[in-house]
């Protein structure tokens, strides 16, 4: 296995020790150990060259970097008395944090080709920073304002007003309208973003659709996954607070605000004009029903069913959603009941 394959990924380097060092902090040990060479990447520690810097931040893993050859192990101050007296080591605060900025520092995102494709139709009215790249067949819609630094990939269509603030990427064939972004937003390919929400009165005969008449709102550094969707607001905006995290194949409804720095995981989902706030972590295939509340910094378990309001700082799981602890205690009480009527049964 070739990590960062020069085919697909962007590579810089190779830098010294004291480069490394310059990102992620914290303290070195044994720098002789590595004789002044330069380091050319990152590598998993069971793979690693002596010119490829590696990371623990498992001790489960301590026993293969008693093998590993890597030139520089980064790792947490708990673990630092285990790395071999023949490996040079970086201690720091929070190991997966400085694995981040290493790995960025040797495979930094792929630059802009700024220019605008010859495929590509672009409305007169429209205004594109002259350093933004606007890829093959992309669509730019009338008074679209994209920033400087912006990519736009290939089949992407920006509809009719959308603004995009400076250092936005959209992937390939993404779609966005009725959305202001704010800066570093990143749209992955096939994310639908504005289209129109679920909405609609009953009657006696059918349906009447409710115009949908908010907006989306992106603030700075939310990054929306592959396919993901989110509707626009029918009587306010839809907002995805700061630096928010947003996997594949998500469902975010008409009206949600949802906060700041959370993150939502694969095939979760959001009803309209629920309110999620900040910090608040969401797990694969859960969802919340509309109107209701969740607290700062709560957790929500994979697959749970959240029906009702969920207290600041609680870890819910289960459908419907419960308590972690009560959870499991009804768990056990079932398990006993079933564990009970199975001896009943043979004793009989």
């Amino acid at each position: 296995m070739v990590l960062g394959d020069p085919r697909f990924f962007e590579r810089a380097g190779p830098f010294g020790l004291e480069e490394i060092h310059r990102v992620t902090g914290g303290a070195v040990q044994r720098a002789e150990k590595l004789d002044g060479r330069k380091l050319t990447g990152v590598a998993p520690l069971q793979t690693a060259s002596s010119e490829q810097v590696s990371v623990l931040h498992n001790p489960r893993y301590a026993g293969a970097m008693q093998q590993s050859r890597a030139g520089v192990i980064i790792v947490g101050e708990a673990l630092a008395g285990r790395v071999p007296d023949s490996l040079t080591a970086l201690v720091v605060a929070n190991p997966h944090e400085a694995w981040a900025r290493v790995a960025l520092l040797f495979h930094p995102s792929p630059a802009i080709s700024a220019g605008i494709h010859p495929s590509a139709i672009i409305d007169g009215t429209a205004c594109i920073e002259p350093t933004a790249e606007i890829g093959p067949y992309a669509v730019i819609g009338a008074q679209v304002e994209i920033g400087a630094g912006c990519s736009i990939g290939p089949g992407a269509v920006i509809g009719q007003g959308v603004v995009l603030g400076p250092g936005c990427r959209v992937g390939a064939q993404a779609s966005i309208s009725h959305a202001l972004l704010g800066a570093r937003v990143y749209v992955y390919p096939g994310a639908r973003i504005g289209q129109e929400g679920f909405g609609f009165a009953i009657t006696k005969t059918g349906f009447i659709t409710v115009p949908q008449l908010g907006r989306v709102i992106l603030e700075d550094d939310v990054e929306i996954g592959a396919n993901s969707t989110i509707d626009r607001g029918a009587s306010h905006d839809t907002v995805i607070g700061a630096g928010t995290r947003i996997d594949n194949l998500v469902q975010i409804g008409h009206n949600v605000q949802l906060g700041k720095n959370c993150v939502m995981a694969a095939q979760s989902g959001i009803s309209g004009s629920a309110i999620v706030e900040d910090f608040v972590q969401l797990g694969a295939q859960s969802g919340l029903a509309g109107h209701l509340t969740v607290g700062a910094k709560a957790r929500i378990g994979a697959q749970a069913g959240v029906m009702s309001d969920v207290a600041a700082g609680a870890d819910v799981i289960g459908s419907p959603a419960l308590p972690i602890r009560e959870f499991f205690r009804n768990v056990a009480v079932l398990r006993r009941l079933a564990r009970k009527g199975v001896s009943e049964k043979a004793a009989g």
